[in-house]
């Protein structure tokens, strides 16, 4: 299934939730999410795969583009989509086009996000019927990720649609991305907490090396955070390095606790002008896209 929205809606929130690891990153930025993450939970004979997608934006460059063809491809690629939603009236144009999108595609449910925002009733039983009006959803739910409100109910809400077949992952699987991808997504999480807005979006991280030391519990991982100009290169580093240090040090924590072991983390920060709009550096930072779909 889908998670689909607009930017900072709660979707990589709300699947780290329901999947009981952190398998995303989530700032109070949008955009954090770049690519489609995989988050997998089993439960008896269930499975549910949740997809959570990048948020449909502008596109201002053609990393931009990219991410929005990711979220609108994924709805075609699933049993049934779920669309969070801020939990005041109104749809804005990207969010339009995913609606139009789920129209062609198949089974949707609303989430209505942020309840716990809510102040007057009457507010969300207006976007409630705002959006059961658009005649695309089988169901509109409301819950708090914040607060886990509700959120439970999802699952038996979701196992409607569940199509009799073999798990696509073991069971004590909760996502298929590699250990690298990983590693990389909680660096950039963390230039993404501690930086100021316009930089961030124009970093990308990219492990080089990640490699185990025989007969130690410590793994040696080398990254390389690009950067788009030599400017920000001097700002991701800081005063002495201390910019530096501390997104890596933050990182190395979170590291140690999803790899279960020690890490040695070495950072360099380098600048390629302009990646986000050079496809050649997009796929090699790893945001190929099929390109037989149109």
């Amino acid at each position: 299934m889908a998670v689909i929205g607009r930017p900072n809606v709660g979707k990589s929130s709300l699947t780290n939730l329901l999947v009981g690891e952190k398998v995303a990153i989530v700032t109070s930025k949008p955009q954090t999410t770049r690519t489609r993450i995989t988050g997998v939970i089993t439960r008896g004979p269930l499975q549910y795969v949740l997809l959570d997608t990048p948020g449909v934006h502008k596109a201002k460059n053609k990393l931009g583009k990219r991410m929005d063809k990711t979220a609108s491809d994924s709805v075609g690629d699933v049993d049934v989509s779920m669309m969070l939603f801020e939990p005041h009236p109104g749809l804005n144009e990207s969010e339009q086009m995913l609606i139009d999108a789920l129209r062609r595609s198949g089974p949707a449910i609303a989430v209505i996000n942020k309840i716990d925002l809510v102040k007057d009733p009457a507010e969300l039983e207006a976007r409630k019927a705002e959006l059961e009006a658009l005649g695309v959803f089988d169901a509109v739910c409301t819950v708090s990720v914040r607060d886990n409100k509700n959120c439970e109910d999802l699952f038996d809400l979701l196992a409607r649609y569940a199509v009799e077949g073999p798990h696509y992952f073991e069971d004590d699987a909760y996502t298929d991305m590699p250990e690298k991808e990983l590693v990389a997504e909680l660096i950039r999480e963390k230039a993404l907490l501690f930086m100021r807005d316009e930089i961030p979006h124009g970093l990308a991280v990219v492990v080089e090396r990640f490699k185990e030391r025989p007969g130690t519990a410590l793994v040696d991982i080398d990254v390389n955070i690009y950067c788009e100009r030599e400017s920000h290169k001097g700002m991701v580093i800081g005063k002495g390095g201390a910019m530096l240090k501390k997104i890596a040090s933050a990182a190395r924590v979170d590291c140690e606790e999803f790899l279960g072991c020690r890490v040695n983390l070495q950072c360099w920060v380098k600048v390629k002008p302009d990646w986000r709009d050079n496809e050649f550096l997009l796929n090699s930072f790893g945001f190929r896209q099929d390109q037989n779909r149109k």
